[in-house]
């Protein structure tokens, strides 16, 4: 038999005998029930065994007394290292890729988890050392303030006499009123060493930073910020500290007299909020679209409300001490760097973060890849695990990580980290609706229900749905394919005609489920 030749699709269809779609269910098969499209998501449990030992005993005893998730405090505890060693340390992976070390995490639980007493325990070495950072800086402070005071005096004085001054001698005086004053200028005043930041304005953010030498943190078990990021006070959303706060990308600073820039913030948000405040997050204008969504590291725990102990075991003493004297140490020896320290990958350790780039990046795969509908957020896990390592590295070593490489080891239970991160991340955006997959296939769920077809078309559900939410046919594609994972519907075999003309449009059954209130 000669083959003939074909000139278009429809040549080409007509050219076959008609099949029957090899993946389909007879149309008498029972239906299971369906799978609900917002069914919750698995979500692994905070590693503690990740954390060094000194900082999982704390972390896992204030969980104990508080009777709240690990998670928070976990969370908290991450947060803690970073406002330590923030702007201080970073770690140099290869070639040019440098990670610093401040990270953005927030926990989502309900209220009357008292998430204040978890914060409260965790930060309050922070504050301690803070305190002993002022009172070390004080004495240069207070010499900086009289020296500079006198200095002014001097000038003015200098310009005073000069005002006065005739003939030849008043130029050589104004010469002299000149120096004084831009000497007088150049003398700073160092400001008062501050770790933590309320929730404020961004511009406040902005200027602590310039005031840190370029790092603070803000610390909160409420989500205010989210509120100033969206622009309460500004009337508009104000993202730009906030992302190269995170990023380490050079910040202008606009003062009264002079403009200033930050050559590599290190801002580090560590935040507790209530699960609705997610929703909220997914609504700030150009959140998702200018990477604000993707720089946080979210947990998602279930609450321990309903099972709580009455007298539950209190943090004991010992490890208490042990949490408060190590965090004091790494912050009070990072803060002496005014270049930061480089953290170094050992050989082992580098290989550990190419196998999990390698492992993350078909997850991106806009062609089925599982993360990609929160690419933005995933594509920077890599770099978080990497800062996380890098803070790990530093509670092992309080006084001497500068001095010897990251190890293997410590990247992985980074790793771990960055997969316990990633599973909550998934049930965060879902959440958000940021799953526009998910969202598509919940409107054409909505046009069974409505229209109560015992089998559609793919046709019929194009002239039914809206135009702006399904602009091409090709848009259907991913909805009708989670709908039939979920057992909403059955595709049909394709039956062709073996005449010229447009292929027939895919047909599904519908689950009973959709067209009979009684099934």
């Amino acid at each position: 038999m000669t083959a003939q030749p074909v000139d278009s699709p429809e040549d080409l269809w007509a050219a076959f005998p008609a099949v029957d779609a090899p993946d389909t269910v007879s149309a008498d098969a029972p239906w299971d029930d369906p799978v609900p499209l917002k069914q919750r998501r698995e979500l692994p449990d905070f590693p503690t065994t990740a954390l060094p030992g000194w900082l999982r005993d704390f972390t896992t005893a204030v969980a104990e007394e508080t009777q709240t998730p690990v998670d928070l405090a976990g969370c908290v505890a991450l947060a803690v290292l970073a406002t330590a060693a923030g702007g201080r340390a970073v770690v140099h992976v290869r070639g040019r890729w440098r990670e610093p070390t401040n990270l953005f995490t927030v926990c989502a639980l309900p209220p009357g988890n008292r998430k204040s007493a978890v914060f409260a325990a965790m930060t309050d070495p922070l504050y301690e050392a803070e305190k002993q950072l002022k009172e070390r800086a004080a004495p240069a402070i207070i010499e900086a303030t009289l020296t500079s005071k006198l200095a002014r005096e001097a000038a003015d004085k200098a310009a005073t006499k000069a005002s006065s001054a005739s003939g030849t001698s008043r130029d050589a005086l104004i010469s002299e009123a000149v120096g004084m004053a831009q000497q007088a200028d150049t003398l700073a005043i160092p400001a008062e060493p501050q770790l933590l930041a309320d929730d404020a304005t961004a511009e406040t953010i902005t200027s602590l930073m310039a005031d840190q030498g370029g790092r603070i943190a803000v610390m909160s078990a409420e989500g205010e910020i989210f509120d100033i990021i969206a622009g309460r006070y500004s009337g508009a959303p104000n993202m730009g500290p906030f992302l190269k706060g995170h990023a380490g990308d050079r910040l202008r600073v606009n003062r009264q007299t002079r403009r200033e820039y930050i050559d590599h913030p290190a801002l580090t948000m560590g935040l507790s909020v209530q699960p609705t405040v997610l929703d909220d997050i997914g609504r700030i204008k150009g959140a998702k679209g200018k990477g604000l969504l993707g720089r946080f590291l979210y947990s998602l725990p279930e609450s321990t409300l309903g099972y709580r102990k009455t007298l539950p075991d209190p943090v004991p003493d010992a490890v208490a001490a042990v949490y408060e004297r190590n965090v004091i140490a790494l912050t009070l020896a990072m803060a002496d760097w005014t270049d930061p320290a480089v953290l170094q990958l050992t050989p082992e350790a580098d290989v550990a973060v190419q196998r999990f780039q390698d492992r993350m990046e078909p997850k991106l795969n806009p062609r089925g890849g599982s993360m990609t509908h929160i690419s933005d957020w995933a594509s920077k896990l890599h770099g978080a695990a990497v800062r996380i390592a890098g803070l790990l590295h530093l509670a092992e070593h309080l006084d001497r990580g500068h001095s010897q490489p990251v190890t293997a080891d410590t990247m992985a239970a980074a790793i771990t980290l960055a997969d316990y991160f990633a599973g909550h991340a998934l049930a965060v955006f879902d959440r958000m609706g940021a799953n526009e997959t998910a969202e598509r296939a919940r409107a054409v769920l909505d046009a069974l229900k409505a229209n109560l077809w015992p089998e559609v078309s793919k046709r019929d559900l194009m002239v039914k749905l809206s135009r702006s939410d399904f602009p091409t046919a090709a848009d259907l594609d991913g909805p009708l394919s989670l709908l039939e994972d979920h057992g909403y519907l059955r595709p049909l075999p394709v039956v062709r005609t073996g005449t010229r003309g447009r292929p027939p449009s895919p047909r599904y059954l519908v689950h009973p489920y959709l067209t009979d209130p009684e099934a």
